[in-house]
């Protein structure tokens, strides 16, 4: 089943007087909406009894959950002491997700930083080898660990990188960002065809199984020649990508992935938006 939902809170949830993660889950189920994308973006600072408390409204309510791991995760740094924090900020992101009964887990994988393309490629990959071992120690391929697209160019994530990382084992799931993918390629998806080519591309590399129910993020972003600039919403005319065609181009393949908005400050009237055009189809 195809699912839609928010990137965390928007500026309806705290207009309408709520503030607590728990009560996210009926705010996003009487919207209409199927999945909610928890961030640990600054770190993960989650007590136990507060997983498993906001891991019980969400199940009271059927909506899935995720989580996205802190935003300074580098497998290509060179030192191995950052490195290792890398892993624990992943490995932890996991343990935390489930308990909160979560499945899949976002993060970005790397920055090029001032080394050779491929080498931080890599870098990454081999790294990330080491990182798939540590999760079947930990007791967490029951989860799913997705590295995202990104949106600027200095960083690692084109398409073809995340599909490399994602061969690596059957526990890493691509998270696609459209808006980056968009942002990167400088404004690269308008049609059918460009979403298509994408998405038959990661068929042929890594099986129309795997990526039925693969991650999506999607928004609007602004862009300079350097990648992303920042995020923007539905409404804006100026930037894509459009949401339509790959509505069109999901429904073509048979795609049913998890469709998480991270519109800025509109993500949950977006994630809705976005399930009509699918649904209109």
């Amino acid at each position: 089943m195809i699912q839609f939902g928010p990137s965390g809170n928007s500026e309806s949830f705290y207009a309408q007087g709520y503030s607590h993660t728990e009560e996210s889950a009926k705010f996003v189920k009487d919207m209409g909406l199927d999945c909610f994308e928890y961030s640990f973006g600054r770190g993960v600072r989650m007590t136990d009894a507060k997983a498993l408390s906001i891991g019980k409204a969400f199940k009271e309510q059927g909506v899935e959950l995720s989580v996205h791991a802190p935003y300074y995760i580098n497998f290509a740094n060179p030192e191995e002491e950052n490195a290792e924090k890398s892993y624990n900020y992943v490995l932890e992101s996991g343990r935390v997700l489930k308990l909160m009964g979560g499945k899949r887990c976002v993060f970005h994988s790397a920055t090029q930083g001032k080394m050779e393309r491929e080498a931080a490629v890599s870098l990454t990959e081999e790294r990330l080898k080491v990182l798939r071992d540590r999760i079947y120690e930990a007791g967490l391929n029951d989860l799913y660990f997705c590295p995202e697209t990104m949106g600027k160019i200095a960083q690692i994530g084109t398409l073809e990188e995340i599909v490399r990382f994602c061969r690596i084992d059957p526990v890493y799931l691509p998270a696609v960002d459209f808006g980056h993918l968009n942002a990167r390629e400088q404004g690269s998806l308008k049609t059918v065809e460009d979403y298509k080519s994408r998405l038959e591309y990661m068929i042929s590399e890594l099986g129309y199984e795997r990526v039925k129910h693969f991650h999506v993020h999607f928004s609007k972003i602004q862009y300079s020649e350097k990648g992303e600039v920042r995020h923007l919403t539905l409404e804006d005319t100026v930037y894509g990508p459009e949401f339509m065609p790959l509505a069109v181009a999901l429904k073509e393949l048979k795609l049913e992935p998890y469709i998480v908005s991270e519109s800025s400050g509109t993500q949950a009237e977006d994630a809705l938006a976005m399930k009509r055009m699918y649904e209109s189809v």
